[in-house]
């Protein structure tokens, strides 16, 4: 029996791998965003510390021109997280194109599996038919000899 060769074998593998770099991507994207909502988590964490310690230093003697340092230094960590929230809403974004196109690149890999899968049921059904009709005739030829004549 022959073997099934399917003609279109390179586009399925090439929509294999294009889903496979559509998977790297999401994680590296995913990756990107777990980064900056870390770096946002300490950005906050500093502020809230800085905040202390100003707090703190308003109750003792401590001179005006610290406590405005203390001050500007909140406003530059202020800036710093405004920044910060807009890189983590930009790869919030890019994650979430990712993984459409994800999506897509698995919508079209399994079409084209499904497109194979029913090109090796024709395959094998049309083998199926070709053994059937050798069978039929090898029984045709053994009772035309066995009949005697």
């Amino acid at each position: 029996m022959a073997s099934f060769r399917y003609a279109y074998q390179k586009i399925v593998d090439l929509k294999s791998s294009e889903k496979t770099q559509a998977e790297w991507q999401l994680s590296s994207a995913i990756g990107v965003l777990q980064a900056e909502e870390l770096s946002l988590a300490e950005l906050r964490t500093k502020r809230t510390e800085w905040e202390s310690k100003q707090y703190e230093s308003s109750h003792e003697a401590v001179t005006l021109s610290e406590l405005q340092l203390m001050q500007h230094y909140l406003e530059y960590l202020d800036s710093c997280i405004a920044n910060k929230l807009t890189e983590v809403k930009h790869a919030e974004r890019k994650v979430e194109h990712n993984r459409s196109n994800l999506a897509e690149r698995m919508k079209d890999e399994k079409v084209w599996l499904k497109a194979k899968e029913h090109a090796g049921d024709r395959f094998r059904h049309v083998m199926q038919i070709k053994e059937q009709n050798e069978l039929d005739e090898m029984a045709t030829v053994r009772f035309k000899v066995s009949i005697p004549s």
